[in-house]
């Protein structure tokens, strides 16, 4: 690629305040072009093989922080904290934050029905950028640059307990009384690019709690959470 696409030189631009100097384009370009735009247009590459390398270094790199920095946690409370890091739901909204979606080459179709705003899509190109940024600029560059973007995020994962919320729920309600919740969408609102969820969780066709989520499974574990405040004043009912 010699004619760089605009929304490449813009997002080169948008990476200098991480101190990001690409010399040639070629590779930040690869990294943003999803295989839609690549088909369309004849090209023998999208970003698909980035992201596999992308999602490796992107691995290893949280593993490394969090072993070195949580030496009080064990290899289960780690494994928890990076799974949840490193979740697509999660790099999507960190994706967000930088605006990779604005930067995407998508094919015309996949663009129109806001393609460039899918979770997968953002989680997608910013594993994909990691795996730009290593061969460009080594591991310490990368390495800098998932700090600044995504490592903030796990005071947020520490403060909620590393729950998981529906695993617990579905625990507690088995425990109790033998058989699980079961989960509905209620309602979905808004454009392609910007929808809400609301989901029902019932228990014995009773709507016991509402969560409400950028996707459906946010909305679940949202619900989750309430209901379990829900089954535990139950149970503290049923003991007095």
């Amino acid at each position: 690629m010699s004619n760089y696409q605009r929304s490449t030189i813009e997002c080169q631009k948008y990476l200098e305040e991480f101190n990001i100097y690409f010399q040639q384009l070629d590779t930040l370009e690869k990294a943003l072009t999803h295989p839609t735009y690549a088909y369309e247009n004849n090209l023998k590459d999208s970003n698909q093989r980035l992201e596999f390398l992308g999602d490796t270094i992107l691995g290893f790199i949280v593993a490394e922080y969090l072993f070195q920095t949580y030496t009080d946690k064990n290899e289960g409370d780690l494994s928890k904290i990076k799974g949840a890091l490193v979740s697509g739901e999660s790099l999507a909204i960190v994706g967000r934050d930088i605006f990779l979606y604005k930067y995407l080459l998508m094919g015309k179709g996949e663009d129109k029905i806001g393609g460039r705003y899918k979770d997968s899509v953002i989680s997608d190109a910013y594993e994909s950028l990691l795996a730009a940024i290593y061969l460009e600029l080594g591991y310490e560059v990368v390495k800098q640059f998932i700090y600044r973007t995504l490592m903030h995020k796990i005071a947020e994962l520490l403060e909620n307990g590393m729950m998981d919320f529906k695993t617990i729920l579905q625990e507690l309600v088995q425990k109790e009384y033998k058989k699980n919740v079961e989960y509905k969408i209620l309602e979905e609102n808004g454009p392609d690019h910007d929808k809400s969820f609301t989901a029902g969780i019932f228990w014995e066709d009773n709507l016991v709690a509402i969560g409400v989520g950028k996707s459906k499974k946010e909305a679940e574990r949202n619900g989750a959470k309430l209901a379990i405040s829900y089954f535990e004043n139950e149970k503290f009912k049923k003991e007095q």
